[in-house]
């Protein structure tokens, strides 16, 4: 991670915490995943909930549901009506996040979809108000492009893991996946129809909007 973690778990100590839920979440998570680093935990968890506070957004698309962490935290903090359409290809771990979701009673707020997430993108109508990124590396730059065309006005896309463990600024890591990231980095950075912030939050978060 690009945050010393003292640093990291003084941050998470001084936080609402999540909850004995999403605690047990957290465990199973670890218990069960081959890569339970994928998870977002409290300080991003809450930080998603605080954005789809402030957009007041109604509607949010996730790539990436994983074990549902980040899709029952952005639940919890919609309004009444509001819905969360979360895509991914296991079967296993979103029947983790069905679970939990059921159990933190938000279950009627969530659309799981099983399946390539591009394929999923292309049957889907915006606008979106809070589109969150947290899938397959190697694809970035194709949802960002297939998704921008979805956000509403006054949304925000989210990109997570943007700074890849500090490995995006190391010139000689010419791995598949950091170079991926990079590319998304630099398309952002070069689009005209968006503004963006690149933040340091724990593996790095690129906020983007329309310009």
């Amino acid at each position: 991670m690009i945050v010393e973690p003292k640093v990291e778990e003084y941050a998470e100590a001084h936080s609402t915490p999540d909850g004995e839920l999403f605690e047990r979440l957290a465990a199973e998570t670890r218990e069960k995943t081959t890569s339970p680093q994928m998870m977002v935990g409290l300080l991003e968890g809450r930080f998603l909930g605080v954005l789809v506070r402030t957009l007041h957004a109604r509607r949010v698309l996730e790539l990436g549901t994983f074990t549902g962490y980040s899709s029952i935290s952005m639940a919890l903090a919609l309004p009444s009506g509001g819905r969360v359409i979360t895509c991914d290809v296991n079967e296993e771990t979103t029947a983790i996040a069905r679970r939990y979701a059921e159990e933190a009673g938000v279950l009627d707020r969530i659309d799981y979809r099983l399946g390539p997430g591009l394929e999923t993108i292309a049957k889907l109508d915006g606008p979106f108000d809070l589109v969150f990124i947290d899938a397959d590396k190697e694809n970035y730059l194709n949802y960002y492009e297939a998704t921008l065309p979805l956000l509403g006005v006054g949304g925000l896309m989210v990109v997570d893991n943007t700074l890849w463990s500090g490995r995006i600024v190391d010139a000689g890591d010419d791995d598949k996946t950091t170079n991926a990231i990079r590319v998304l980095n630099d398309r952002v950075l070069a689009d005209a129809r968006v503004e963006n912030v690149l933040l340091t939050v724990r593996d790095g978060m690129n906020l983007v909007w329309r310009a």
